[in-house]
């Protein structure tokens, strides 16, 4: 048994501990500013998700830009089939525990649906409360239509990253998880939305779900840094989730996921194996008791 920081309490055992230390990564600490500038070269931008204190610690430990508290936590973390029933309480939670980990990436934590629908004022109190819990920006979805919402928040002094493309929030509008931009129109318009939300004042762009080409042009067509997910390798960054990088995803990943390690597997063999020690009373052993 440890303490919740991971140094054994008092009369715990020492020998046969494993070293579970991260390597980490010398890295700068990026600012938004600094994030803002990496459009004009050097190394592509990574993002990651981490929805507690320990992905928050291996995130901050492998030396990422960009941690974002995203409310994918909904289908991820919480067993929801979209992101839809993410409340402000939940990302408020998740965010502030991700924060306590003293990480010295930027925090980018989403803001759920509805937090920033209904008015230039309630999105203001909402963003605030996640900069409260520890959130250095925040993120919401869409273009043209929420330049008024999107205008009150950087006025109260708090960064924004957009996302376009796929957007989660509007999975009914979409008909689901499509890919978007496939014909010129839409095309068309997304690159419209991108301009304008980055005229505006939004640090960064998460383009998601669109075709590698689309996503190239709006690219080319911002001065500020595009984040892909799903959207090929001409974006200025990449973003995947925690979770499907590490192998806790489930069994099904999508297209753009590349999975570096099996962690749901190695897990449930640990776990088994400990269930089978107990059962033939082997564990605890001597050395694992209090004397």
């Amino acid at each position: 048994m440890s303490s919740s920081d991971g140094h054994p309490m008092a009369g715990e055992p020492e020998a046969g501990r494993a070293d579970r230390s991260l390597p980490e990564r010398s890295a700068p600490k990026l600012s938004v500013p600094a994030i803002r500038d990496r459009k004009h070269g050097g190394e592509p931008l990574v993002m990651v998700t981490a929805y507690d204190a320990p992905s928050a610690r291996v995130a901050a430990a492998a030396g990422v830009d960009i941690i974002l508290v995203g409310d994918s936590l909904g289908m991820v973390v919480l067993g929801y089939e979209d992101t839809l029933h993410v409340t402000m309480e939940d990302m408020v939670s998740h965010t502030a525990a991700v924060a306590r980990t003293g990480p010295p990436q930027v925090i980018v934590a989403d803001m759920p649906w509805t937090s920033y629908h209904e008015g230039p004022a309630k999105a203001v109190t909402n963003a605030a409360r996640l900069v409260r819990a520890g959130a250095t920006a925040v993120k919401l979805e869409g273009g043209t239509k929420r330049l008024k919402v999107l205008q009150a928040i950087l006025d109260a002094e708090i960064p924004v990253m957009g996302h376009l493309g796929l957007t989660p929030q509007s999975v009914h509008a979409m008909g689901g998880f499509r890919v978007q931009g496939r014909n010129r129109a839409d095309g068309k318009m997304l690159v419209e939305d991108a301009i304008a939300i980055a005229d505006a004042g939004c640090f960064a762009i998460v383009l998601e779900g669109i075709p590698e080409d689309l996503a190239a042009q709006i690219t080319r067509s911002v001065p500020v840094p595009t984040i892909g997910i799903g959207a090929g390798g001409e974006c200025d960054g990449q973003v995947l989730v925690f979770h499907d990088i590490v192998g806790l995803g489930g069994k099904r990943a999508p297209r753009f996921v590349r999975r570096y390690a099996d962690l749901e597997g190695l897990a449930g063999e640990a776990v088994a194996r400990w269930a089978t020690d107990v059962r033939a009373h082997r564990f605890p052993s001597a050395e694992e008791a209090y004397h």
